[in-house]
């Protein structure tokens, strides 16, 4: 690493494609902090340095949009008591974090069907929206109250709305169009989704986004994920030949971490 032993390796450090588009799956607070012997929300208020951590680093390298999965529609069906204190935690996350997010820089965005969160946590997320709106650097995106096959089914909502008034021709309806019914039509494709704590899976995160994204699984919580572990993820991606579809003879092998490239 250029600067010597120690040193904070830089977006140069890791060579290219370097992806600027992160997308992660927050999983595994709650087994976690279970494992340690402590209640789920122990893990859920760990989780949040782990949150700080990696989103001022990925602004301080250069990625240009991260998308951190924070709260799916599937997750209103936990109990009462978890969702009004994660409802809670996200309220001051929110205030508190507006210092870090002017700081470096970064826009904060929301996914998902946000006005079904409560008004306290709503207003937050509003306020903190509006005052990074001129933030020039990386776009955090939290996926809030979000599943994909839910954007999907709002999206086609809307355009078929759109077609019935005829304020849309369903001739002229292609990739492109669908993406602007989407929740946030600037969010690019992710060029890596993150999942932590094992898992194989996608949980219904940025379906439709994703459809040639590389995969890369953490085996620890996310409380656990941080700077080490961001950087090895980064690694494993710049490792990597994406071949969207082609064909290329000479794959290189997958570094470390289960990955999946797409395309046959």
């Amino acid at each position: 690493m250029a600067g010597g032993p120690g040193a904070q390796p830089t977006r140069r450090d890791f060579g290219e494609p370097f992806p600027d588009h992160l997308a992660i799956i927050m999983d595994g607070n709650g087994r976690w902090a279970r494992r340690r012997g402590w209640m789920r929300v122990r893990g859920h208020q760990e989780g949040i340095d782990s949150v700080r951590q990696i989103t001022t680093e990925c602004a301080r390298l250069g990625v240009q949009s991260l998308t951190l999965y924070a709260f799916s529609v599937e997750n209103w069906k936990r109990p009462r008591k978890e969702i009004s204190f994660l409802m809670k935690l996200l309220a001051d996350f929110l205030v508190a974090e507006r210092p870090t997010l002017a700081k470096n820089d970064i826009r904060l965005r929301a996914i998902g069907r946000v006005e079904d969160l409560p008004a306290a946590a709503l207003a937050e997320l509003r306020e903190t929206e509006r005052l990074t709106a001129n933030n020039g650097g990386m776009v955090l995106r939290l996926a809030l109250s979000y599943g994909s096959r839910t954007e999907l089914a709002d999206a086609a909502r809307a355009l078929a709305a759109d077609v019935e008034r005829g304020a849309l021709a369903k001739e002229a309806i292609d990739e492109e169009t669908l993406r602007a019914y989407l929740y946030d039509p600037t969010t690019p494709d992710p060029d890596l989704v993150i999942r932590t704590a094992g898992e194989l899976r996608l949980s219904n995160f940025l379906l439709w986004q994703a459809s040639y994204s590389e995969l890369y699984v953490a085996e620890c919580g996310w409380p656990e994920f941080r700077e080490p572990q961001l950087h090895e993820a980064i690694r494993s991606y710049t490792a990597r030949v994406r071949k969207f579809g082609g064909l290329i003879e000479d794959l290189p092998p997958l570094s470390q971490g289960r990955s999946a490239s797409g395309g046959a």
